[in-house]
């Protein structure tokens, strides 16, 4: 597992080359000046930064914990590609998306992970539930794992949906001492026998200056919010702040998701 300080790269989006229609968001497959092809989330989208800023924090905590996710980048989008755009949706999106977006970087030929063809070891699918319970993750069903298979590896996906207290505006305290229901419908719930093991183990990596440093990556003007009068640096200590909570209290998610398991 890497130790090194985390870093995202910034991009230059040059082209636009197809919209992936299945994501509620509208991502898009883009082309950026480093000759690469990104799955591009939009600022402008319906679930807008707050959706962005899940997927760095969420994503960089996996690679962390040693979890294989697609490198994670900003983009910048000029509006003004909308112009040769003919779809009248798209257009709007990307005139709503100016500046600075996110993009993850596009596996080329990947599958999606299926339980009843793919095999998963008892510790990957445990480290994975830990995960997904500790960033309350509600998007690694059966229905939609957002889990892919590339070069034979288990790859992880679409954590727009985590940290969905802050959707609400909900107390962060409170919310970080809660067990996660939801877990019950984990795709990968029946193989995770060994919670108490890899709980032992990321409590350890997961420092609060490994935690703060993530959090740091997350761009200051995506912390400001018209729905909310906190300073910038109040914000991100409430992301620092429920995840280090959440990390202190981890046992109580550990065991809603052995009882969840029990139930299956």
């Amino acid at each position: 597992m890497s130790t090194r300080e985390p870093q995202l790269r910034t991009v230059e989006v040059i082209r636009y080359v197809t919209p992936l229609r299945e994501g509620g968001s509208l991502p898009a497959i883009v082309e950026a000046d480093d000759d690469f092809l990104y799955v591009l989330k939009f600022r402008g989208a319906g679930q807008g930064v707050k959706a962005l800023i899940a997927e760095v924090i969420a994503g960089e905590l996996a690679r962390a914990l040693g979890l294989k996710i697609p490198e994670i980048v900003f983009a910048t989008l000029d509006p003004a590609m909308a112009r040769t755009e003919p779809d009248e949706e798209i257009q709007d999106l990307l005139r709503a998306s100016g500046g600075l977006n996110l993009g993850l970087h596009f596996l080329s030929r990947a599958t999606t992970f299926d339980p009843v063809l793919n095999t998963v070891s008892a510790r990957l699918a445990s480290q994975i539930v830990w995960l997904d319970c500790f960033i309350t993750n509600v998007d690694r069903t059966a229905r939609n794992t957002n889990m892919l298979m590339w070069h034979r590896e288990l790859w992880l996906i679409d954590h727009g949906a985590s940290l969905y207290f802050h959707h609400a505006g909900q107390n962060w305290e409170e919310q970080a001492k809660k067990p996660f229901g939801a877990i019950k419908d984990h795709v990968l719930l029946p193989w995770a026998t060994e919670l108490e093991t890899v709980d032992a183990e990321f409590r350890q990596i997961l420092t609060p200056e490994l935690i703060r440093s993530i959090v740091d990556l997350v761009p200051d003007a995506w912390l400001i919010s018209e729905e909310s009068t906190d300073s910038v640096a109040e914000r991100r200590q409430m992301y620092t702040g429920f995840l280090e909570t959440r990390l202190a209290h981890s046992e109580i998610f550990v065991k809603e998701a052995q009882h969840a398991k029990t139930r299956i």
